[in-house]
This record gives structure tokens, C-alpha cells and sequence, in this order.
């Protein structure tokens, strides 16, 4: 006899299945260019489930960006020392970007489609621009980072640490060059090495 545990517990490797599935399909294919169908045939469950867990594609994808709102939004800084903090940003931020690769690929479809559906992932990727602007602004209120616009500045750092995974679309323009280790941890020292000097910081 199954019990409600077992239940709860088949429920749950159910909806897992189904967000991985959505978060495959989404980042290879786009949102509206995945069905439903198509995502619960990846999952290998039935079509009304995803309805039934989710209520619908649109809830499917927010579903899917709650562990990144839950990551950024718990993470606090010592803005005391804006140096450090903003390497522990960087570090964090890349480390995480290169962990879930199709979620950031996702978002980053998103953004540049201006998604109507961006104001309701506004939740997700908020918390780190917001840590980021209170890190370099604390550091130019010191007089360690010298920018004469905050906007330009967050900019310019999310920029880099979102776009920090070598893509191999671009390969033919570095074609000449001996092939560069991609790992988290190197892209992060380079690109600490790049904002620091960018931001005129010692």
C-alpha cells in the first residue's frame, strides 16, 4: 500500500523532472519556441501534469528561477571593505553563472527580448544588482572605485560576469590563440583583475 510519504515523494521527482526538462528545452530552444507537449515528453510524464504542478507554462518558468531569487537574495556583504566584497560578488556570481548555465542562458534570453514576462522574473535577478550597487557605492563613498555614473558602473560589472562562460560561437575570433582553460575560478580572477583596473581601484 502506498503511503502519503510515497506520494509526496513521487510527486516531487515528477515536478524535478519537469523543470529540468523546461529548463533544457527553454535554454535550447527558447520559451515560446517550446511546447508543453514537448516539455513533458522530455520529462516523460503525462501532458496534464504540468498544469496540474505548475498551472501552466508562464508559472513553469518562475517556478524555475525561485532558487535564484532564494541564492541572491540570502547573500550579504561587508560593504566596510568594498574591495573584498566586490571580489566575493564576482567569485559568487561567476561560480553560480557557470553551476547553471542553461538558467542564466534563460534569463539572459529574456532580458534581451524585454520578455513581458521579465516583470514577473524581476524577483530573480534583482537581489545581485541590487548587492552590486550598494558594493560600489560603497567603495566610491571611500574613495577606493572612482566612476562618475552608478548605472554605467553596475552595468559594466554585471556585464562581464554574465557573459564570464566562453562561448563557443565565438571561437572562430580566437582562433589564433592556444586554446584557454574555461573554469569558474580562473574566469573570476580575470575578471576581478579587469573591474578592479576598470574601476581605477588599487
Amino acid at each position: 500500500m502506498v503511503n502519503e510519504e510515497q506520494v509526496q515523494n513521487q510527486e516531487k521527482d515528477v515536478k524535478q523532472k519537469i523543470l529540468e526538462a523546461a529548463k533544457k528545452l527553454f535554454a535550447g530552444k527558447g520559451f515560446e519556441g517550446t511546447s508543453v507537449r514537448e516539455i513533458c515528453d522530455e520529462a516523460g510524464v503525462a501532458l496534464a501534469l504540468v498544469s496540474y504542478h505548475f498551472g501552466g507554462k508562464d508559472k513553469l518558468l518562475y517556478a524555475l528561477f525561485e532558487p535564484l531569487n532564494e541564492h541572491f537574495a540570502k547573500l550579504s556583504f561587508n560593504l566596510a571593505e568594498p574591495i573584498n566584497a566586490l571580489e566575493a560578488f564576482i567569485r559568487g556570481f561567476v561560480a553560480y553563472r557557470y553551476d547553471n548555465e542553461e538558467l542564466i542562458h534563460i534569463l539572459q534570453q529574456e532580458m534581451m527580448m524585454q520578455s513581458p514576462r521579465l516583470k514577473m522574473l524581476s524577483n530573480a535577478y534583482y537581489p545581485s544588482w541590487v548587492h552590486l550597487r550598494a558594493i560600489l557605492e560603497a567603495g566610491k563613498s571611500q574613495g577606493v572605485f572612482q566612476f562618475e555614473s552608478i548605472v554605467y558602473a553596475v552595468h559594466f560589472v554585471m556585464g562581464v560576469v554574465i557573459f564570464s562562460r566562453q562561448n563557443p560561437f565565438l571561437e572562430p575570433v580566437f582562433g589564433d590563440l592556444p586554446p584557454a582553460e574555461d573554469n569558474a575560478a580562473q574566469a573570476a580572477e580575470h575578471i576581478i583583475r579587469l573591474v578592479l583596473n576598470g574601476l581605477h581601484s588599487s
